[in-house]
């Protein structure tokens, strides 16, 4: 196997809702972990969620999960998730999914080296960069 470099999401309850809202962006494969599957005795954190994993058709894999009781949360300060690529590769209209409910920062428009760039964070906390490279 091929090593790969996933980010991994943490929400704090709602993950179930942000990993099928990136299903719905990106498409492909979600597959999905509570912790009561997983023999948790916590009743309230039961149907939480785990670990969840989207496979996408572009080769993107996100991975997810709740934030278990006694752990901090901290939405989003740490890391931005950064999708590049070129026009072909459905890249504005993840980016304008992605803006639904969000707060774009910087608007995706041509950017001075010449690429279209864009920086938003979604409705769940998730700050983003989106890259179209434009041909030479």
């Amino acid at each position: 196997m091929t090593s790969k470099l996933n980010p991994y999401l943490t929400f704090d309850g709602n993950a179930r809702e942000a990993v099928e809202f990136y299903r719905d962006v990106f498409g492909g494969e979600l597959a999905i972990s509570t912790f009561g599957e997983f023999g948790g005795p916590d009743e309230s954190i039961k149907d939480k969620i785990m670990h969840a994993q989207l496979e996408t058709p572009q080769g993107y894999t996100l991975m997810a999960s709740d934030t278990a009781p006694g752990m901090p949360f901290s939405p989003g300060g740490t890391i931005t998730v950064s999708i590049s690529g070129d026009g072909e590769d459905g890249l504005r209209d993840f980016w304008a999914k992605l803006a639904e409910g969000g707060t774009v920062n910087v608007p995706l428009e041509k950017q001075m080296w010449g690429d279209e760039f864009g920086q938003l964070v979604d409705r769940f906390g998730v700050p983003w960069m989106v890259n179209v490279v434009q041909p030479k």
